[in-house]
This record gives structure tokens, C-alpha cells and sequence, in this order.
């Protein structure tokens, strides 16, 4: 290929080549294309341009939106949800006995992001109001504060066997003093006792 007087095995970056019988050569491409393959067909634009279908526009066509990273004009993407759930149990407050009115839930999954200019996503949850005929919960069925209440019992129960009965142990907190004190007193009752005895055995 000829290009100002050098011949090179193909054309640079923003030139395309064109052969003819006498002479090959290549030619620049249009002022908003970085590289094309002929000289109306663009494959990459100048920046602030934006391909679409080998031609760079300063804005994308109605129904495309511009894609900053690749800076072509591109499909516009709406979101998209799965099919709803079935409703889940009629249930208050985590447990599914023990009460008339309660809620009930559904949810779905996305299954398609939506592009820049894409219609936003959905809702994927819902929740609505739900009445059962009251039933009584089984053993075992407690909701989560039946389940806090029934701990909080157990652990009363264990710190009340926990506290020791000292009731008739306490430590004898008497100085010597006072039990000698005691002890002449227990003597004197003694003796008061015998000399009652003496004094009638003489009548």
C-alpha cells in the first residue's frame, strides 16, 4: 500500500486501502472516523461520537441509547421480573398459630436489569392482609417471643436453685467476752435451781 511516498504492508490507523490495477493506496477516512474499511463505512469513531451501523453520530437514534464504554449506540434494555410466588402461609409475628388476622407475602426475582435509558424494575415483594380460623399452638409451635418468654423462665428458675440457703448457717459473730458472759449465767440458773430444791426438801 503507497502512502506519501512509503510503501507499507497495510494501511495506519484511520486509513483505508483501496486497490486499483495500477496502483495501491490508502485513503484517510471521513473527520469523525478513528478507523473505517471503506470510505462509508466507519468502524471506530472519534470521541464524542458514537457508532451506529458504520456511521458516527453526534446523538443515538429514538429507540437506541448511547453506550459510554464501548461508544456505540446500542438496543435500550427494560427490566424484567419473574412470575409471582405463591403466597406464603398466613403468619403474625413469625409463627402461624395463635391469632385470626395476620399477613401473607410473595415474592419474584429479576431476571433482566434494565440499560440506562431501560424501564426501572418492579416491586419484588408484596404483602397483603390474610384472616385464619384461630388455632391454638402446639408445643414446640411458639413464635419467636413465646420462645424469649419460655427462656427467660428457665433462667429464673436455675439463678433461684443457684442461690445457696444459709438460713441457720450463718457464722456465730460472739467475742469471747460475751460467750464467757454465757456461761456464768447458765451456771447461776444452775444454782439458783439446787437451792430451790434444798429449801423444800427441809418443809
Amino acid at each position: 500500500m503507497k502512502q506519501i511516498g512509503v510503501c507499507l504492508s497495510s494501511c495506519p490507523s484511520g486509513y483505508y486501502g483501496t486497490r486499483y490495477p495500477d496502483i495501491n493506496k490508502c485513503t484517510k477516512c471521513k473527520a469523525d472516523c478513528d478507523t473505517c474499511f471503506n470510505k462509508n463505512f466507519c468502524t471506530k469513531c472519534k470521541s464524542g461520537f458514537y457508532l451506529h451501523l458504520g456511521k458516527c453520530l453526534d446523538n443515538c437514534p429514538e429507540g437506541l441509547e448511547a453506550n459510554n464504554h464501548t461508544m456505540e449506540c446500542v438496543s435500550i434494555v427494560h427490566c424484567e421480573a419473574s412470575e409471582w410466588s405463591p403466597w406464603s402461609p398466613c403468619m403474625k409475628k413469625g409463627k402461624t398459630c395463635g391469632f385470626k388476622r395476620g399477613t401473607e407475602t410473595r415474592v419474584r426475582e429479576i431476571t433482566q436489569h434494565p440499560s440506562a435509558k431501560g424501564n426501572l424494575c418492579p416491586l419484588t415483594s408484596e404483602t397483603r392482609k390474610c384472616t385464619v380460623q384461630r388455632k391454638k399452638c402446639q408445643k414446640g409451635e411458639r413464635g419467636k417471643k413465646g420462645r424469649e418468654r419460655k427462656r427467660k423462665k428457665l433462667n429464673k428458675e436455675e439463678s433461684k436453685d443457684a442461690i445457696p440457703d444459709n438460713k441457720g448457717l450463718e457464722p456465730s459473730r460472739e467475742t469471747p467476752e460475751q460467750r464467757e458472759n454465757k456461761q456464768q449465767q447458765k451456771k447461776r440458773k444452775v444454782q439458783d435451781k439446787q437451792k430451790s430444791v434444798s429449801i423444800s426438801t427441809v418443809h
